[in-house]
């Protein structure tokens, strides 16, 4: 057994683990990169890319469904399921390997082994004992196991195996309606499946106001789509070669049939096998407890991404581990710390769902005084002209200085429009500042000058 030692050690070469051991290597620190493999990470391998890839091919088909609407000649559209996956293994292949050169630009020593906490400051790395003035946990998350009678039996996947199946199934049955479950729910949809979506709450994506949710779900039913919300499933039985589950809805027994089952009820930290009591690190409710500097309750370990249970979104995960990585190589500056303010998210459904800031549920919990306006696509020239009728924009302010506390779009390029909202709220801008800055006509993003000139008019 051989021993090393390093000024940091980060464990999981993800996202998270990328950007802090970037962050620390500029800082001069000697780093060291420890990863299972293959070398990527969930968003590059099994999340963000390669169903941003397969969701473009299902948003093509749709628009050619639509061709009469526009003056075309009919198309019958036919996915290929199998021609699609090709695809995105193609993106996720170039992706995946430049993630690797920048891994193994000689920057950092890697070691594609698993890591295990022997104590607060060694690793045990393979055949190796690993030594280090810091830590940084950056190992992501995996699928959530849900406990419901019967389901185990009949069996089910995961969106792991939801992005890589080949052949198209006649009917799916997907639980959950988080922003995993309703990407692929919608995914499915438009390539030919009958799909079915249980959700245990009263509109899917729970976590955010239910005028978001709604066109989605409008969306959803218009292209075939059943959509139970506000459920409570009681087993799954297999039945006749289909699975069926059963569940009450609406005040009444229901069933469902399908050839496969989506599991995509969330995901969880992944810590299992780190051995994190022999660090003396501190577990909350299966995360990794952690402050705004990114710390644990061992001040030297750190814990970034998903693993700390605070957000599953890629880009605040590079953030917390830019900051976990500047207040390990800088001790004797003031800590960087995670700012909530500008916490953004984007579902990638049609329409899509961008948030950025607070929300009315977060108002309404806080018991903070806020002001709200909102403005229909199906009133807005641009989106007419392009057949986008399904949403709205809405705006937070403070009702005394007009400054934007939230913002929230579903409708056409919700995920791109978000981004100005973004911006004025960085300088902590006004919704006076929005309605005054020169829009474009016609484009989508001037439809966020109406609220903006509503709320204006009320301070």
């Amino acid at each position: 057994m051989t021993n090393s030692k390093h000024d940091i050690a980060i464990i999981g070469g993800g996202s998270a683990g990328y950007a802090a051991a970037r962050t620390a290597h500029e800082a001069g620190a000697d780093v060291a990169v420890i990863d299972h493999g293959p070398w990527g990470g969930l968003c590059i391998l099994r999340g963000c890319m390669p169903s941003k890839a397969i969701l473009r091919s299902a948003e093509i088909a749709s628009h050619m469904a639509r061709a009469c609407e526009f003056g075309l000649a009919p198309v019958d559209v036919c996915a290929d399921l199998a021609a699609i996956i090709d695809r995105k293994a193609r993106l996720v292949g170039d992706f995946a390997a430049y993630r690797r050169e920048q891994l193994h630009d000689g920057r950092f020593t890697l070691y594609q082994e698993r890591a295990a906490f022997l104590s607060p400051q060694t690793l045990q790395v393979g055949d190796r004992v690993l030594e280090a003035d810091h830590f940084i946990i950056a190992t992501g998350s995996t699928t959530r196991h849900v406990p419901i009678p019967g389901l185990d039996q009949v069996g089910y996947i995961t969106s792991d195996e939801a992005l890589e199946l080949r052949e198209r199934p006649e009917r799916m049955i997907v639980l959950g309606g988080g922003p995993i479950a309703v990407e692929l729910a919608q995914f499915y949809q438009r390539i030919g499946t009958k799909v079915k979506l249980i959700q245990r709450s009263h509109h899917i994506l729970s976590s955010g106001d239910e005028d978001l949710a709604r066109p989605v779900e409008q969306r959803f039913r218009d292209e075939g789509m059943e959509v139970y919300t506000g459920t409570q499933l009681h087993r799954f039985a297999e039945e006749q070669g289909q699975k069926v589950a059963y569940f009450a809805h609406a005040g009444s027994e229901a069933s469902a049939a399908a050839d496969i089952v989506l599991q995509a009820l969330g995901r969880k930290p992944n810590i299992e096998g780190l051995q994190l009591d022999r660090a003396g690190v501190a577990i909350d409710r299966g995360r990794i407890a952690v402050d705004s500097a990114m710390r644990t309750s061992q001040p030297h370990i750190y814990a970034v991404g998903d693993v700390n249970g605070e957000h599953e979104i890629v880009h605040i995960a590079i953030e917390q581990g830019e900051i976990a990585a500047y207040n390990a190589t800088h001790p004797d500056r003031p800590e960087h710390r995670y700012d909530e303010r500008l916490n953004a998210l984007v579902v990638f459904t049609d329409p899509q769902v961008a948030s950025v800031g607070l929300c009315e549920k977060d108002c309404q919990d806080e018991d903070r005084p806020y002001l709200v306006a909102s403005y229909p696509f199906d009133d807005h020239g641009k989106s007419l002209t392009m057949g986008e009728l399904h949403g709205h924009v809405k705006i937070l302010c403070d009702p005394r200085s007009g400054e934007i506390l939230g913002a929230h779009i579903a409708g056409p390029e919700a995920g791109e429009l978000i981004h100005e909202l973004i911006a004025v709220m960085y300088f902590r801008g006004t919704v006076r500042d929005l309605a005054r800055i020169p829009h474009y006509h016609p484009t989508l993003a001037e439809i966020l000058t109406y609220p903006a000139e509503e709320l204006a008019e009320q301070l």
